[in-house]
């Protein structure tokens, strides 16, 4: 079909509209309500690395809430050593920095008989506290738990851990006391078809944003490069007028 330049300058003109900001009170404000998507990526054994510098930076009153004990730098190391890839998930969220600055754990029974349970557990730094990462971690683990068939997801922390056990209970967990340490669990629905398309879009979405975020360091260093040659010249050009 042949299309004339003026039918496209017509179509522009009828339809250029759309593109224009939404004004109506009633628009903004359900989108101000509607809570900002945060990319969630899979992590790999490729990404041991970046979970052992995380994992380093919690204090020593941090890793005794994530491990239940305040763990060495020996120890933490030892449990990411051990972590498995293959059987368990582990999900992060970066920053813009390609810092890794929450994570969570999602361990899957190694038992068969066990194979509808999972525990959960997560981290978070301390600068990057106050957003609801820890929630949206949780979200997201309860979707992929429910695809691979999961119906009890349980987690162990301690009672004065009440961040983690506010978000359990939230969720509907029951939560039971035993001195020191809380344990919770929380029933899972089967999945769904719209789960599955729920884990398929978060997955796109995580990837989309991190390659984004890792174009822009690429982008400010080689910036940055070009400062420091464009310095050198100068000084060069000052050095020989001098």
């Amino acid at each position: 079909m042949n299309v004339s330049i003026d039918w496209l300058k017509s179509s522009w003109r009828a339809g250029k509209h759309m593109l224009r900001p939404v004004t109506s009170p009633s628009i903004r404000f359900i989108a101000s309500c509607r809570p900002a998507m945060v990319p969630i990526r899979t992590l790999g054994a490729r990404h041991r690395h970046s979970v052992g510098r995380h994992l380093l930076k919690l204090d020593a009153a941090d890793r005794y809430l994530r491990f239940g004990y305040a763990a060495s730098d020996e120890q933490v190391l030892r449990y990411v050593q051990q972590l498995d890839f293959d059987r368990d998930q582990v999900f992060g969220i970066y920053n813009r920095r390609l810092e890794l600055i929450a994570m969570a754990h999602l361990a899957y029974a190694p038992h068969p008989e066990h194979r509808r349970c999972a525990e959960f557990g997560v981290s978070v730094l301390k600068q990057a506290r106050g957003k609801g990462l820890g929630k949206r971690l949780f979200d997201h683990s309860i979707v992929h738990a429910r695809t691979r068939g999961v119906s009890m997801m349980f987690i162990h922390a301690l009672s004065e851990n009440t961040a983690m056990l506010k978000i359990a209970r939230k969720a509907g967990a029951v939560v039971t006391r035993d001195g020191s340490e809380s344990e919770a669990y929380l029933q899972l629905p089967p999945a769904g078809f719209d789960t599955h398309m729920e884990q398929m879009v978060n997955q796109h979405v995580a990837e989309f944003d991190y390659q984004l975020k890792k174009q822009a360091k690429q982008f400010w260093r080689f910036l940055a490069g070009v400062q420091e040659v464009r310095q050198g010249v100068r000084e060069g050009r000052h050095k020989a007028g001098a």
